[in-house]
């Protein structure tokens, strides 16, 4: 699968777009909508870089949540589970409570798992919960197409 337009839009709406290299909050240098790989002091890329290397940055994480989750899900659950690992990581997904409810197949009790992730140092931090709150409304969003393939 892959991320639709809602998720990718979720990702840059709370990641930001930053086009010269800067420290984020656990210290690594980081640039555009949150790459991080061989990202130097200094450097600047373009609007375009940035969009190659989150449209780059994202497959691995499809990748990742195809691989992990058990069950069906819709192209808005999977958008916001690729937002969430894509925030917290890959390991973080693995282990966590929300995919161990999403692969029992509960839902709701994997879309209020969502909530619990916005912490950091142990602070709660009011972006991480808008985060939370909009990937668990994508999650749980069901589009008419959505509906409809169920139907097939």
């Amino acid at each position: 699968m892959r991320i639709n337009e809602k998720g990718l839009a979720l990702i840059k709406e709370f990641e930001g777009c930053r086009l010269t290299a800067y420290r984020c909050p656990a210290g690594v240098w980081t640039i555009g909508y949150g790459h991080t790989q061989d990202v130097k002091s200094g450097m600047a890329i373009t609007k375009i870089d940035a969009e190659r290397f989150l449209r780059q940055d994202i497959r691995r994480f499809e990748e990742a949540v195809t691989s992990l989750i058990k069950v069906p899900a819709t192209s808005n659950q999977f958008s916001a589970l690729v937002s969430f690992a894509f925030n917290v990581g890959i390991n973080s997904l693995r282990t966590s409570t929300l995919l161990k409810k999403l692969n029992r197949g509960d839902l709701n009790g994997a879309a209020n798992e969502f909530l619990r992730w916005n912490k950091a140092g142990g602070k709660e931090l009011p972006g991480l919960t808008r985060r939370r709150e909009a990937e668990r409304k994508l999650f749980l969003t069901i589009d008419k197409k959505d509906y409809l393939d169920s139907r097939l």
